[in-house]
């Protein structure tokens, strides 16, 4: 893991909970994502020789390294921890009862 995989979970955070009001947090993260994810796919396009140079899905299978696949893996696996344990996700449900617990109380 190298700076520009810390800098993508940052602007990838950011622009989440931004759009986090409008679209809810499962969009929200996978719109970022999906813009990384383009990204690197022109990014592999013009590393073949340009978009008007190569097939329709060059991008998509060819020049691909673990880095630019940790590029687009760590945003999204950000973005869906992000969405996962925020307040009224999946992980709050079950965590935020046991969590509120204090000893000598009684569970309800």
């Amino acid at each position: 893991m190298n700076a520009s995989h810390l800098e993508h979970i940052v602007i990838a955070i950011g622009i989440q909970c931004l759009l986090w009001p409008l679209v809810g947090r499962w969009v929200a993260g996978s719109l970022i994502v999906a813009v990384f994810l383009g990204r690197e796919i022109a990014q592999h396009e013009y590393a073949g020789g340009g978009p008007k140079q190569v097939d329709y899905f060059y991008g998509l299978f060819h020049h691909w390294s673990p880095d630019s696949i940790l590029d687009v893996a760590s945003p999204a696996l950000a973005c869906t921890l992000l969405a996962f344990l925020a307040p009224g996700g999946p992980a709050w449900r079950i965590l935020a009862p046991r969590l509120s617990h204090r000893p000598g109380q009684r569970r309800r």
